[in-house]
């Protein structure tokens, strides 16, 4: 850490602790959604107690959710009874009713925050990933289906993913970037935003309302590249908070320093914000909190998992960390390629892997569906 962290005083409890955090400009948002978390209370206890101003959700999420509760079954009974046969169109009903849930219990803080803060997202499903015509055609559809302004629609960053964010932005749609783990993507994803909003702004449209975040993956990249390397490398667990450190760089060059994105703002526009994901850390090599302490900065969003939130609630560090040593981080990555790191082939094979675990946990979702749906009319066929 920087020599100018400030050190906590005392021992703060979890939520003073949260709440530094959010204080130094971290937005925290939680890496998991289900209707156990909304039913229990839990969720609303995160928001009042924890500092948490929002939530994610992906298939995994969602397969999880779906698969280990009962909570869902008498909803599902109902759309089966109601002749829904559709797998894909009983899960939308499943997971949106939560998603607008969670965008409910986030209103207040959407509302203070001016709609800086307060989303929760829902992710075009997987196997338009790279189908740009279909992903702009759902996310439209779920946009207006959750009906809520404190939502975002989760789109991968693949190259499909990159000209339907610019569309989706143009059209006034709040756009997740999902599964960004190169620079050169990243940069692709922040253009392809800022495309869209002077699209908006030569039809004089407004900007109203208009957000969006790019999500940076992080503990993936350092598990590919510390296989590549010795295992005594200086160079291990580097590679994704450089990275990171770099992309921020190029997010001050596009949303602070640029007279372009001046004119833009003057006329309402929102910087799309850096959001950290992957920030569960997966090598028990390294800090628990890594991914947060080390990147702690105003104006970015840092999504956790619960076992990370409570990580850091219990020991973590606030300090400026993200933009400490700014050439370091440029000098992490060049001596990586140095080492014979081809970072770009690393975040390639990373955004394809992505998309395939997403893809299978899709299927499972979809499976259980199917067999919870199955069930059911077994269950009817027997009265």
């Amino acid at each position: 850490m920087a020599e100018t962290q400030v050190k906590n005083r005392g021992n703060p409890s979890g939520s003073e602790r949260l709440r530094r955090l959010h204080d130094a400009g971290v937005s925290i948002w939680l890496d998991t959604l289900s209707r156990d978390l909304l039913a229990s209370g839990r969720f609303s206890e995160l928001i009042e107690n924890w500092a948490v101003s929002g939530a994610t959700s992906n298939p995994t999420i969602f397969a999880r959710a779906i698969t280990h509760s009962n909570l869902y079954d008498k909803e599902l009974e109902g759309l089966v009874a109601g002749d829904v046969d559709d797998t894909r169109e009983i899960f939308f009903a499943l997971a949106l009713e939560d998603v607008r849930a969670a965008a409910d219990e986030l209103a207040p803080v959407h509302r203070r925050s001016a709609g800086r803060d307060g989303y929760v997202s829902f992710e075009c499903t997987p196997d338009l990933a790279e189908d740009t015509d279909a992903t702009i055609a759902q996310a439209e559809e779920l946009w207006r289906r959750l009906d809520r302004p404190n939502v975002m629609i989760k789109v991968p960053g693949t190259p499909a993913g990159i000209p339907a964010i610019e569309e989706l932005t143009s059209r006034g749609v709040n756009v997740n970037v999902t599964l960004l783990f190169a620079l050169e993507r990243y940069e692709e994803a922040a253009d392809a935003y800022l495309r869209g909003l002077r699209a908006r702004a030569r039809r004089g449209e407004p900007f109203d309302g208009i957000a969006s975040v790019a999500s940076f993956f992080l503990s993936r990249i350092d598990t590919e590249v510390d296989a590549l390397l010795p295992r005594r490398s200086p160079l291990r667990g580097r590679a994704a908070i450089a990275s990171a450190r770099v992309a921020h760089q190029h997010y001050l060059q596009r949303f602070a320093d640029s007279s372009a994105w001046q004119r833009l703002r003057e006329l309402g526009a929102r910087p799309q914000r850096l959001l950290w994901a992957s920030t569960g850390t997966k090598n028990p090599a390294y800090s628990d909190v890594r991914y947060v302490d080390e990147l702690i900065g105003p104006d970015v969003v840092n999504t956790m998992p619960m076992q990370t939130l409570e990580a850091f609630a219990g020991h973590g560090e606030i300090a400026p960390s993200l933009t400490a040593d700014p050439d370091g981080a440029r000098h992490a990555l060049s001596d990586l390629e140095a080492a014979g790191v081809d970072l770009d082939e690393v975040t390639t094979a990373l955004e394809h892997d992505g998309v395939a675990s997403f893809m299978e946990s899709y299927r499972e979702l979809l499976s259980c569906i199917e067999d919870k749906r199955a069930a059911v009319l077994r269950r009817a066929q027997a009265r």
